[in-house]
């Protein structure tokens, strides 16, 4: 009898033990449930408008065989997405620049940075639903250079770069009902801040275009970077778009694109690769409350966490927050290293150094997997179709795959999945750019 029980315990735990070695070799394909979506912003062959997005499985992005990893979709946008921007707008949709999803990751958001035109898609289908363009701004100009969908998925905002403008499209993602909102249209050229001050004005803030429009949890903020220098908080749900709080370029210098929130702090850089802003490399940290039209101007202040203005070929671009927010890397498109800082401390921790993996690997922007364990960034071309060219060139077009090591302290460089779109003359035309993870 004792026999017998004995071995019936016996047997218990090695089936056990089974279905926990079982549970331990499913769960990394169960975490690793998503899509890198990676767009090439050179125009559709043999065509002068378009582009693609290149969409991979994450599974596929955590092998050593990177080079290997082929796409498992790849949506032609001078196709069904061209037709329906002009039938929409009258207008052929011109080099995809950025896309974002929405809080549920059901529907994609692109934006064309040359036409500026925004065009939605379901992104479990890939089907393109609606396309809108940008209104003519400042000179009569018009882009879209990015458009950040609300976490409440109420409304997309919308950076009409050369306009100098600030938009809104009314979204009800349950529908696929989306309304352009005109009456929400900041004029940032033209306005004047609640301190009287006009909001574009040389040695204060002397280009107003507006780069990217991040907004915070509540859906309400909406941090505005500016190419001149400068920044706006804005109340993103008022009629039209109001400004909460002003800095002048002394405060926030410009061309900042990245930002991520963690902590009850907004992090936002300053970054070059401009013609007119050769090298520049901040990174900032803005409180999430505080903010008020009654405050004077610079009001509350944000904290500068690291500045690096003195080095040559210095540009802060992308950046990327870790799977639990103790980290927040910003990456440098042209020296090609990634600044590593503690969201706890706000000190930078550590320095990435991709130097020499290849001549010049141009990060550009990012994103990280649903388990935390890989970061992505888009790789540029040889031949860059935005920014100066003195910080976007690069040899290698495509998505890098990066290991995240000691809880997001540390990165490790894994390789580049390649992307290719070489014309009738034998010259490479890809050059990757938007770059994001869509859970499934």
């Amino acid at each position: 009898m004792l026999h017998h029980l004995l071995s019936r315990i016996h047997l218990r735990n090695i089936v056990v033990a089974l279905a926990l070695i079982t549970v331990g070799w499913m769960a990394p394909a169960q975490a690793a449930k998503y899509e890198a979506w990676l767009v090439d912003q050179s125009n559709s062959p043999g065509k002068t408008y378009g582009g693609a997005i290149y969409i991979y499985e994450g599974s596929d992005l955590h092998g050593e065989a990177l080079t290997s990893a082929a796409p498992i979709s790849v949506i032609d946008l001078g196709a069904g997405a061209a037709t329906l921007c002009f039938n929409s707008t009258g207008a052929n949709p011109v080099r995809p620049h950025m896309v974002l999803f929405n809080s549920t990751h059901s529907h994609a958001v692109l934006s064309f940075v040359v036409s500026g035109h925004v065009l939605i898609l379901d992104a479990a289908t890939r089907t393109p639903l609606a396309c809108f363009q940008t209104a003519a701004g400042t000179g009569g100009a018009r882009q879209a250079h990015a458009s950040f969908p609300a976490p409440d998925d109420s409304y997309i905002l919308v950076a009409n770069q050369n306009g100098k403008q600030l938009e809104r499209i009314l979204t009800d993602y349950a529908t696929n009902t989306f309304t352009q909102d005109g009456a929400a249209t900041l004029n940032l050229a033209a306005c004047v801040t609640p301190n009287g001050v006009p909001c574009e004005s040389a040695g204060v803030r002397p280009d107003n275009a507006p780069i990217c429009p991040i907004i915070d949890s509540t859906s309400q903020l909406g941090f505005v970077t500016l190419r001149g220098g400068g920044l706006f908080v804005v109340d993103a749900t008022t009629s039209p778009i109001s400004i909460l709080a002003e800095y002048d370029m002394g405060t926030v210098h410009g061309n900042g694109c990245g930002g991520a929130e963690a902590g009850g702090s907004m992090y936002v850089n300053s970054g070059g690769g401009t013609a007119t802003n050769v090298s520049e490399f901040d990174v900032y940290r803005f409180p999430l409350t505080g903010y008020s039209a009654a405050n004077p101007p610079n009001t509350p202040a944000p904290a500068l966490l690291y500045s690096d203005d003195a080095t040559l070929d210095r540009d802060s671009h992308g950046m990327v927050l870790s799977k639990h927010g103790r980290y927040v890397w910003a990456a440098d498109r042209d020296l090609d290293v990634i600044e590593v800082f503690d969201t706890a401390t706000g000190s930078r921790v550590n320095t990435i150094n991709l130097q020499g993996i290849t001549a010049d690997l141009s990060l550009d922007l990012g994103d990280i997997s649903p388990a935390g364990n890989r970061v992505f960034f888009s790789t540029r071309g040889p031949n860059p179709l935005s920014g100066d060219p003195h910080a976007s060139v690069g040899d290698l077009p495509g998505l890098a795959v990066i290991q995240v090591e000691q809880g997001g302290k540390h990165g490790v460089f894994k390789g580049i999945v390649r992307i290719s779109n070489v014309d009738a003359g034998g010259v490479e035309r890809a050059d990757g750019h938007g770059l994001r993870v869509r859970r499934k």
